[in-house]
Order: structure tokens, then C-alpha cells, then sequence
């Protein structure tokens, strides 16, 4: 009988790699069908040449620069001349600061001015005309706000093959000790129960029909969950408890961004709370694991710096009208450098990294100038010989790199018991919460990849980073779909900013960068780490553009 029961627990890791594999599939598979081909909004009618200018995006530069997306190559338009830009109440036109001005009708405008078809723009003595895209003969299926029949898996499809997977990874974990333990039942059928409830609340109370990006994390958080009840029971219940936070999180600022415009307005708000933030951090932090970065609340720690993380993007982002009218980075490279200053006071120096590649990724977004980024590149360069130079005692910690083998027991203990442990799962993993490596310090945290391969199996392992990749990939694919120029930066950056960190925790713990102590994304014990990361998903499903369709 006892080995009837090995069995089926042996077949249970057999099937769990090879249903993560149709959970990821399933979910990029309707994420990348849903980019169908782009068709016209509107046609400009160039009166004076004839040319018809199809306008494919829901925001479009216009000017003399050859990167804008209508370009008018004569003397009297200035570089950034305007912007045309739609939202739900129609299309407007928008002067960022031009010489010559905007009139519409013969009018000159003043602040943005409402436009309809038919109505002429002059833009630098070129008069366009306003037309309807079927003018170009082609059929528009993307010019209405509910012409979104795209062949996806429902998400109760999708909701279902991640159910069955975190049900089968509990009834493992439950006999990893050889006796039932119920308590892993619990946790995971209160898990279950709220990704259902969210699931209803999205479909039939938004009325959204998209929840791959939903599911993506979910089926991620969950693996973070289940994993942490072969370690601590508790730390599990808690990291359940934030899992449900970010949820509520998530949804709450995809509700908030819904408007481009009014997101715009808010962001002093933000930059106020990300500072306050901060600075209570370096008031009443507490140094843990080597950083002043955590403070306690009712005998929880929390890392405010990845709460900011949120409010970083969030105020880096703009809408295309905010970038032409704004023609620096000032006030957001002020900002930066306050962030960047903090966290090299509280001495997290990984964040601050994190921060740093972000700061470039939105700076080259927004301005499109590879002096920008390598001005920045040089700048950081500056700063980490300062730091070096003022507290040489940092070098230390990256004395191991490339040499841990050398350091068995000292400095280079983690990542030696992280390889080692981590090639003795073998394919398919030791069984959850049956390995070793959970026993050594920060395994659940900053080595969790290390507890994924050994007790999940190294399949499952590769499985979670590439779901990450793959979430950036489509981002990328997806970003010139978005509504806004707010949307695109906002969701490229955060799927920037987590694949950048789950580089850096992975290839850290196996020795190919230096440790930074930084998490994995979803999978890392952390409630911090966890809600800061549902946030920054807000802003990938917000780019997607089925999200409002119905709103």
C-alpha cells in the first residue's frame, strides 16, 4: 500500500511539469493571438498633395522630426509640432509648443481642441483634412471601442488547468513528511476560493473577457505559496495574505489608470507619497540582512522601497502630449536621484540597481536618445566608483564572484549548496518540501530558484523564468497597441523591471553575476516583493487593449 502511494506521488511530479507547460502555453497562446493586424482609425487628407496618411494609433505625433508618426517636412512645421490623440469622448488635437501654431476651420487654438471627421487642420501652413478610414477601402475592424472578437481561452479554461495544478502541488506537499499535514489543504482551498471569487468579480462585474495576465500571475503566486508550506506553514499563510493584498491592489490601480489623462494629474500625488515613503524608511527603518530598507508594522516587516517601485514607473510614464510638451527629464531625473540617494543610504545597493536599468529603459522611451542612455550608463559609472572609493567594504561582498567554490564555507556557502542542491533534483524535482536547501539561510527569499529545481524539478524551474520572459516578450509586441504613450512606457518598464531582477536573483545564486539579495519575482518569500509585483502587472494590463473595451 505504502508503495502504491509512493507511486502516486512520483507520478505527481511527472504531471506537474508537463501541466505548467499547457498553463503557459495556453496563456501566451491567447495572449499573442489577441495582436491582430492593425487597421486605420481615421485617414489625414493632405489637401494640397492628394496623399492619404492612415492613423493607426490611438495617440500620434506629428511635426518635421522624422521619428514623429505624421511627418510634414517643411520649414514652417516645428520638430514636435502636435499631437492627435483619441480618447473615449473622440479625437483631439494638441499644440506641444510649436512656432507656427494649430487653427482648425481657420481658427487658431489655444488648449486642446475637440476634432471631427471633416474637419481641416492646419499644421504650419499644410492643411489636413480629417477623414474616415474607409476611404482607404479597407476594412475597419479597429475603429470601434467593442470590435474585439478575439479567439482566446476563457479565463474560467485558463483558471480551471491552474486549479487542478495547485491542487495536485498541495496533496504533494501535504505527505512530504511521510504524514498527512492539513493544513496545506487549508491554505491552498482559501487560496483557491478567492482566485475564483476574482476571477467572477473581473468577468461579470468589469466585464472583462481577458484574464491571461490575471492567470499568469496567479498560477506564479500560487507556486510561491505552495512552496513556502514545505518551509513554514506560517510564512505561507502570510505570503497568502499579500498574494490577496496585491490582488486588490492590482485591480484598484487598473481602475485609477483607466484614464490616461486624469493619471497624469495625479502624479504629484505619488511622487509625494513615494518620497514620504522613503523618508520614514530612513527615520524608522530598521537594518535587516545588511540594508536599513524594512520597517515594522504589528510585528510585520515591510520593504516600503518596493512600493516605490510602482510609484517609479508610474511617474516616469506620460502620455505623448506630456513628453513633446515636456522636452527634458528633469523633474523625473530629481526624482530618480532622490530615490537612487535613499536606497544608497539605507545600503540596498541591488534595488538600487533595479532602479538605475528602470530609470534608463523610461528615459530612452521617452526621449528616444541614445545619449540619454549612455550619459546614464556613465553617470552610474561615476557613482559606483564613489561608492566603492567611500565605503570599500562593499567590494567584499563580490570577492566570491566567479571564485565561490573557493569560499565553501564562507562567503560562498549560499551558492554552493544552491548549485549542488539544486543539480540533485534532476528533471523532475526531490518532491515538494523534501529538499535540503530550504534549510540554509534566505532559501525561501533570495535562493528560492535553488528550492524551485532541487523540490520542483528543474523543467518547473525554467518554466516560471520563462513565463517572465515570454510576459516581456509580448509587452513589447502589445506596447505600440496601447491606447497611450503612458500605457506603453508604463507596462514596457514593469516587465522590464521584473525580468532585470529575476536576472539578477538567478544568476546571482548560480554565480554567473554577483549575489545582490534581491527577489525572485511571485516565487520569493516577501509580502512586500509580492504586492509590489501584482502592481506593476496592473500597468501590462492596462496596455492590453481589450481591457477598457467594455468600460
Amino acid at each position: 500500500m505504502k508503495t502504491m502511494f509512493s507511486l502516486f506521488l512520483y507520478s505527481i511530479q511527472i504531471i506537474l511539469p508537463f501541466m505548467a507547460i499547457l498553463i503557459a502555453y495556453c496563456c501566451f497562446r491567447a495572449l499573442f493571438r489577441s495582436l491582430k493586424p492593425m487597421h486605420p482609425l481615421i485617414v489625414l487628407l493632405n489637401r494640397a498633395t492628394g496623399e492619404k496618411m492612415p492613423i493607426m494609433y490611438w495617440e500620434n505625433s506629428v511635426g518635421r522630426d522624422k521619428h514623429c508618426d505624421i511627418v510634414l517636412n517643411l520649414p514652417s512645421v516645428s520638430r514636435d509640432h502636435a499631437v492627435l490623440y483619441r480618447r473615449r469622448e473622440g479625437w483631439f488635437i494638441a499644440d506641444t509648443n510649436s512656432k507656427m501654431g494649430i487653427s482648425v476651420n481657420g481658427e487658431k487654438i489655444e488648449n486642446d481642441e475637440k476634432v471631427f471627421i471633416g474637419d481641416v487642420i492646419n499644421i504650419g501652413g499644410v492643411k489636413l483634412e480629417i477623414c474616415r478610414a474607409d476611404v482607404l477601402k479597407l476594412k475597419n475592424k479597429g475603429s470601434g471601442d467593442n470590435d474585439y472578437d478575439y479567439d482566446t481561452y476563457s479565463g474560467g479554461g485558463l483558471l480551471t488547468l491552474i486549479t487542478v495544478f495547485q491542487m495536485l502541488s498541495t496533496l504533494s506537499v501535504c505527505f512530504s513528511s511521510g504524514d498527512l499535514d492539513y493544513k496545506p489543504v487549508i491554505l491552498s482551498g482559501i487560496m483557491l476560493l478567492f482566485e475564483w471569487l476574482v476571477f467572477i468579480v473581473t468577468k461579470y462585474g468589469f466585464g472583462r473577457d481577458n484574464f491571461e495576465i490575471e492567470a499568469i500571475a496567479m498560477f506564479l503566486s500560487g507556486i510561491g505559496v505552495i512552496n513556502l508550506c514545505g518551509v513554514d506553514i506560517n510564512d505561507a499563510f502570510t505570503q497568502l495574505i499579500a498574494m490577496a493584498i496585491g490582488i486588490i491592489i492590482f485591480e484598484v490601480i487598473v481602475l485609477i489608470i483607466k484614464h490616461a489623462d486624469f493619471s497624469m494629474k495625479l502624479r504629484p500625488y505619488v511622487a509625494f507619497f513615494a518620497l514620504t515613503l522613503l523618508a520614514a524608511n530612513l527615520i524608522f527603518g530598521k537594518v535587516k540582512n545588511g540594508s536599513q530598507n524594512w520597517i515594522m508594522i504589528g510585528g510585520y516587516s515591510v520593504q516600503p522601497s518596493e512600493f516605490v517601485k510602482v510609484a517609479f514607473i508610474f511617474l516616469g510614464a506620460s502620455t505623448l502630449k506630456g513628453i513633446q510638451t515636456t522636452k527634458n527629464l528633469t523633474w523625473f531625473i530629481l526624482f530618480s536621484a532622490a530615490c537612487m540617494g535613499a536606497l544608497f543610504l539605507m545600503g540596498d545597493f541591488g534595488t538600487a540597481l533595479i532602479f538605475l536599468v528602470t530609470f534608463i529603459l523610461i528615459a530612452f522611451m521617452r526621449s528616444g536618445s541614445i545619449r540619454t542612455v549612455v550619459l546614464t550608463c556613465a553617470t552610474a559609472a561615476l557613482g559606483a566608483a564613489f561608492i566603492f572609493n567611500f565605503k570599500p567594504y562593499i567590494v567584499t561582498r563580490f570577492s566570491a564572484w566567479r571564485h565561490v567554490w573557493e569560499h565553501l564555507n564562507d562567503i560562498g556557502y549560499q551558492q554552493t549548496r544552491v548549485l549542488t542542491y539544486s543539480a540533485s533534483g534532476g528533471l523532475l524535482g526531490l518532491g515538494i518540501g523534501k529538499g535540503y536547501l530550504k534549510y540554509i539561510f534566505a532559501a525561501p527569499s533570495d535562493l528560492v530558484f535553488g528550492m524551485l529545481c532541487e523540490e520542483w524539478g528543474t523543467v518547473l524551474g525554467i518554466i516560471v523564468l520563462l513565463m517572465i520572459v515570454f510576459l516581456a516578450i509580448y509587452v513589447r509586441q502589445a506596447g505600440i497597441r496601447s491606447r497611450s504613450a503612458f500605457y506603453t512606457i508604463s507596462s514596457c518598464c514593469a516587465a522590464g523591471m521584473m525580468t532585470f531582477q529575476m536576472i539578477m536573483n538567478v544568476f546571482g545564486v548560480t554565480d554567473i553575476l554577483p549575489l545582490t539579495g534581491v527577489t525572485l519575482p511571485f516565487i520569493s518569500l516577501g509580502g512586500s516583493s509580492l504586492v509590489s509585483v501584482w502592481a506593476l502587472m496592473a500597468f501590462i494590463k492596462a496596455s492590453d487593449e481589450r481591457t477598457y473595451s467594455r468600460e
